[in-house]
């Protein structure tokens, strides 16, 4: 499961990123984000406390930029670029938080189908939208039940 959201090492959502990364890895899936700070070092924090496996996909060209609860790092090179990747090998994905890299993670979780749920993130809406509207979570734990019921 992807989780996306905010880089931001004083994030007041820390917390709730924590629950989540735990929350997946209690129903054994592996967690994949963009292994840096903030959101993504959280839910890496909290996956591993629940003994999940945690996997970053990293902007930059030096895997040793992971946090420190990074088990796999993979350095990409790409920038924001590696956002469809993040998004395409995860089986669903949470945003949490964010700013526009994450917003474009849930318009690329949308666009390919994948589930995708959010918790404090990005709303949007127009006039004829014919796109899917991104379901929103009032909790981790709620968000992280709905993305596994959503698994085929």
């Amino acid at each position: 499961m992807a989780v996306c959201g905010e880089s931001d090492p004083q994030t007041p959502l820390h917390q709730v990123a924590f629950e989540v990364g735990r929350g997946i890895a209690e129903r054994g899936a592996a967690l994949i984000c963009g292994g840096s700070t903030g959101v993504m070092e959280h839910a890496a924090r909290g996956a591993r406390a629940a003994g999940g496996l945690t996997i970053g996909l990293l902007p930059g060209d030096d895997p040793a930029a992971a946090n420190a609860y990074i088990e796999i790092a993979i350095a990409t090179g790409l920038g924001q670029g590696r956002n469809p990747a993040l998004v395409l090998s995860a089986d669903g994905v949470i945003a949490i938080g964010g700013g526009y890299g994450t917003l474009s993670e849930i318009a690329l979780a949308l666009r390919s189908g994948r589930p995708a749920i959010g918790i404090r993130t990005w709303r949007f809406e127009r006039e004829a939208q014919s796109e899917p509207a991104l379901p929103v979570a009032a909790s981790a734990a709620e968000g992280v039940e709905w993305l596994f019921g959503r698994l085929r």
